[in-house]
């Protein structure tokens, strides 16, 4: 479909190799002059888009346009519908995602107006967003936090990008908070009255914090991502991985997987928590320009090889339902935690990134508050009503 705006604003579907690249393209010209953007790999991005590599079309369907200005590409946006997010939270509610554009309300207006019309011609009366392409991948507006690089997995976003999107009629949905824990000073000082909250649980032997073991690390993985299918089931917006998307993330992880950072927490023999951290690859690719070819695949080989990282990220932090608002939630979160400070810092991280945490999650913001933590970049998720089509 193409149609255009304000007379000079087309905006066209993709379709074919030549879209896909220009669609890729595009964040390179952007941000060509911010020092802090990171390249995604282009391969990863397109796999995400791709119907055949993303199990999230298998209860999702989705499309994605550029806009063009005369034969400029000044924009890129995608609308989704998740068949699963439907079924679980019955909301009528769409998504957009993947939008990049230059700093022009036009562009920005367009953009969001063909997502908004795709999803309103199926039914939908809400569009939520940016989710790229669903809530278990990269979500939000940076709107606090510019002049830092994105960690892998966060999204990234110029500073005029929220004020865009609000004036095309969006307003908050709900905040994410990422937080910055330091491996030195006095964040440690925090981490030892931290360790007051674990001391009981380290002398009850109904309780175990250990590494995965990497002999069965699918079988592990598994174990995992059920904790936290049931852990995070009564979040705002959650929707469980499905068991493609289990598998697609257990290949994703398992070559910068290291084996003390995925760490199990076991309540009388079963696990019942679990804290995952990951190296930050994007330390690695800052240079590769989003490419793995001809030249990259041997750098990054060898950076692995070579080079110590020096930050990761928490991605995945649960306990079990059965005990939330119980001690035992508490304390397994506090001694996984405690634990991973500690390995990172034997290991040479300089700090860690805790992301993401919803911002009306005030009990997980404390707590890494108080094992010092410092609140450093926030997203924003918006919403707009869809009028019917």
């Amino acid at each position: 479909m193409n149609h255009s705006v304000d007379g000079d604003v087309r905006i066209v579907e993709l379709h074919g190799r030549t879209d896909i690249r220009r669609f890729l393209d595009l964040p390179h010209r952007i941000y060509r002059d911010d020092p802090h953007w990171v390249a995604p790999l282009r391969r990863e991005v397109r796999k995400l888009i791709d119907p055949k590599a993303n199990p999230f079309f298998e209860h999702g369907e989705a499309a994605l346009w550029l806009a063009q200005r005369g034969d400029e590409v000044v924009g890129r946006v995608s609308a989704q519908i998740n068949r699963l997010h439907l079924e679980i939270h019955k909301d009528a509610t769409g998504n957009f995602g993947f939008l990049e554009a230059v700093d022009d309300p036009a562009v920005f207006a367009a953009l969001l107006g063909a997502a908004e019309a795709w999803l309103r011609r199926r039914g939908m009366r809400r569009v939520l967003g940016p989710y790229s392409p669903s809530i278990n991948d990269e979500i939000g507006a940076l709107i606090k936090g510019f002049g830092e690089p994105p960690m892998l997995g966060m999204a990234y976003s110029a500073p005029y990008y929220a004020s865009r999107i609000e004036a095309a009629g969006y307003r908050k949905a709900m905040d994410v908070h990422a937080l910055r824990w330091e491996a030195r000073g006095e964040a440690l000082r925090e981490l030892d009255r931290h360790d007051r909250v674990t001391g009981r649980m380290l002398k009850d032997r109904r309780f175990r914090v250990r590494p995965i073991d990497m002999h069965r690390f699918e079988e592990e993985m598994r174990l995992a991502i059920d904790v936290y299918n049931d852990a995070w089931s009564e979040n705002w917006g959650f929707v469980p991985a499905t068991e493609e998307e289990v598998k697609h993330l257990i290949q994703m992880v398992r070559p910068i997987i290291i084996p003390d950072l995925v760490l199990l927490g076991e309540v009388d023999g079963q696990v019942d928590g679990i804290f995952i951290s990951i190296p930050n690859l994007n330390e690695m690719i800052t240079d590769l320009n989003g490419r793995l070819v001809p030249f990259g695949w041997a750098k990054l080989l060898w950076r692995l090889k070579t080079s110590p990282f020096a930050s990761g990220r928490v991605m995945l932090a649960g306990v079990r339902k059965i005990h939330r608002q119980s001690p035992i939630s508490t304390g397994l979160i506090s001694w996984m935690l405690s634990e991973t400070m500690r390995v990172l810092r034997a290991r040479g991280f300089h700090w860690v990134e805790l992301s993401w945490v919803l911002e009306n999650n005030t009990r997980s913001m404390s707590l890494c508050q108080r094992a010092g933590g410092k609140l450093y970049k926030t997203y924003r998720i918006y919403e707009k009503p869809l009028d019917p089509a």
